[in-house]
């Protein structure tokens, strides 16, 4: 989780109740940074089991009260991670479509060649994040709140439908444009969904970027 705060030092004692004299308070919003950056460092443990709150205060040398004045639930916690993904990745997205929806009048070439960045992105992304990683696959959702993988659902679909109309030009002389579009682009997702599991589910070592190039000349 390069992209916040690092790893925080041993908490502030305003959370573990040393003398005032002693306090050093964070700046606003830190100890929020801080304690996602906790919880995405614990998830990047290979086989990791079920994160409790009693850990994760541990993690930081606070108590669960503290954990609890910035965040009312763990649930709150994951949903700010995956504010964090959905947040840089559509951010990155918009760069290089250069605007919110595609447009669908672009030459074929340009539209295959943003889907392959979209693509390669977001595995970038989940390299250098493979904490975030379990929450985008739903390893680590599994026994939380259902709406958290609703959301990560939701994020695959909003994925899946830029690539469509990415490709959406590249289709043009087909009969079928739409399905066609619709075909290459699930096929994408389905491709950047398994490379992030794999991922994961090899502890980390097998790259999602591996052979990428290749790959996606196969797709496209």
């Amino acid at each position: 989780m390069s992209e916040l705060l690092p790893l925080p030092e041993p908490a502030s004692t305003d959370d573990v109740g040393e003398t005032p004299a002693a306090r050093k308070r964070p700046k606003p919003g830190e100890r929020r940074v801080q304690i996602l950056q906790a919880l995405a460092a614990m998830l990047e443990q290979p086989g990791a089991e079920r994160i409790t709150t009693a850990a994760l205060a541990a993690r930081l040398s606070v108590s669960e009260a503290a954990l609890y004045r910035h965040f009312a639930s763990k649930a709150q916690m994951f949903e700010g991670l995956i504010d964090f993904i959905e947040q840089t990745v559509f951010t990155l997205v918009q760069q290089i479509t250069g605007r919110d929806v595609p447009d669908p009048d672009q030459p074929a070439e340009v539209g295959r060649r943003q889907a392959a960045r979209i693509v390669a992105l977001l595995l970038q992304f989940g390299e250098r994040n493979p904490g975030m990683v379990r929450v985008m696959v739903g390893d680590a959702l599994v026994f939380e709140h259902e709406r958290l993988q609703q959301r990560m659902n939701q994020f695959f679909d909003r994925i899946e439908s830029t690539l469509r109309q990415c490709l959406r030009a590249g289709a043009a002389g087909s009969a079928t444009p739409t399905v066609d579009a619709q075909v290459a682009a699930s096929v994408l997702a389905a491709f950047a969904v398994g490379r992030l599991q794999r991922y994961a589910r090899s502890g980390f070592k097998r790259l999602p970027t591996e052979h990428l190039d290749a790959s996606l000349a196969l797709i496209l």
